[in-house]
């Protein structure tokens, strides 16, 4: 299960009601971690003013919009970027 910060305002209104930018960044790798459908294992998670931000690799084509969505899913739509490559 994972849990959804409010995004009325972006997720930085989350952010003012108390949740750290460290248990954002926790949350989205904690999501990646859980998911059965993606090999999160070199994706590396950090937030850039409003955006979480998802570098490193992937080893399957369809994994790179997994992510997206699995770390959207904590965030919120359109608040996810990806620096994320195929290996």
């Amino acid at each position: 299960m994972v849990f959804r910060f409010q995004t009325t305002e972006g997720h930085c209104g989350a952010c003012e009601q108390g949740h750290s930018l460290a248990s954002t960044r926790a949350s989205v790798e904690s999501a990646l971690s859980g998911a059965y459908d993606v090999d999160s294992s070199e994706i590396v998670v950090s937030l850039l003013g409003p955006y979480v931000v998802l570098e490193g690799f992937v080893r399957q084509k369809g994994h790179f919009e997994r992510a997206v969505e699995i770390a959207e899913d904590v965030v919120g739509k359109g608040y996810v970027r990806s620096r994320m490559l195929r290996r």
